[in-house]
């Protein structure tokens, strides 16, 4: 799978992708935002922004900037993760506007007796909609419409937002071009995310606006590469467990070896989701329970 890592993430200004749609980026990067979260300006006069990013004043500061003598009517988070979600209390404050998403943070399942949720401090506690949307629901502006799109997988309450009469959907996480996307239980499910790719690759568009990064183009073809890359990590991993691996640590040992060390935690979570969702479904067992320290059988 062929990532692409150039991008110019012009912090404080606002880039035009087309006449419609301008991108913001927040300078939180990491190791897992990339040069930090992508915020989009919807429209022109009465416009929409998606994704404010973390409570940072100086980018909320700088979206206003952006569209000064504009009216910001609506704010749209795609998920509840505190790179995404937190600055759209301060934004609303701020303008009036109304807060959309699928709901509060949840988790894709009930934790397990004694199991800790690794992602626990990436959730956003505090957001609450004003409007809850599901999938398929419209949020019209002047001259521009978006539908919700449910993609659940890389977290429980994740949307996508496709902008009518356009070939642009903005992917939040769930599909980007610079890195595969992190799938953490109970945060995450993968069984979810594949199914939300196979969704997202039946849909028309072909200009996908991520979370992180830059546009994501011919997108369906890009979404089945990723289901491609996805189902080569699972078959890699139940050859693992076939030759006698049991844990996750032995697994990741094998199959990331030339990973950067720093980067075996995240590793880990992915190996646990594609776990899970293989003892789910027969290919593997768990004698004791699928757990991040648990063990491992062919079926």
């Amino acid at each position: 799978m062929d990532f692409e890592r150039d991008f110019d993430p012009a912090y404080g200004r606002a880039v035009a992708i087309g006449d419609q749609v301008r991108r913001m980026t927040v300078p939180n990067g990491g190791p897992f935002t990339f040069h930090g979260t992508n915020s989009y300006i919807v429209g022109r006069g009465d416009v929409a922004v998606i994704d404010p990013g973390p409570d940072d004043p100086e980018h909320i500061e700088a979206i206003l900037r952006a569209t000064k003598g504009e009216r910001i009517r609506q704010i749209l988070i795609t998920h509840t993760h505190r790179d995404h979600s937190p600055g759209a209390a301060r934004l609303k404050e701020l303008t009036g506007a109304t807060l959309l998403g699928e709901g509060p943070h949840r988790l894709s399942r009930p934790l397990a007796t004694g199991e800790i949720n690794m992602l626990d401090a990436s959730g956003d506690m505090d957001f609450v909609p004003d409007r809850a949307l599901a999938d398929g629901d419209r949020i019209e502006g002047d001259g521009w419409a978006l539908t919700a799109i449910a993609t659940p997988g890389h977290a429980a309450n994740h949307l996508a937002f496709a902008l009518e009469g356009t070939p642009l959907l903005f992917s939040g996480d769930h599909v980007m071009k610079w890195a595969t996307t992190i799938v953490a239980p109970p945060d995450g499910a993968m069984s979810d995310y594949m199914a939300s790719l196979d969704k997202l690759a039946e849909r028309p568009e072909t200009i996908y606006l991520p979370g992180h990064g830059g546009p994501v183009e011919d997108a369906p073809s890009f979404v089945r590469g990723l289901k491609a890359h996805r189902r080569m990590r699972e078959a890699a991993i139940v050859d693992r467990i076939g030759r006698g691996d049991r844990t996750i640590a032995d697994v990741v040992a094998a199959i990331y070896r030339d990973t950067p060390t720093a980067l075996h935690g995240a590793a880990a979570l992915s190996v646990f989701a594609h776990l899970e969702d293989l003892v789910a479904r027969g290919r593997l067992r768990a004698p004791e329970g699928v757990t991040l320290v648990g063990r491992f059988e062919p079926a």
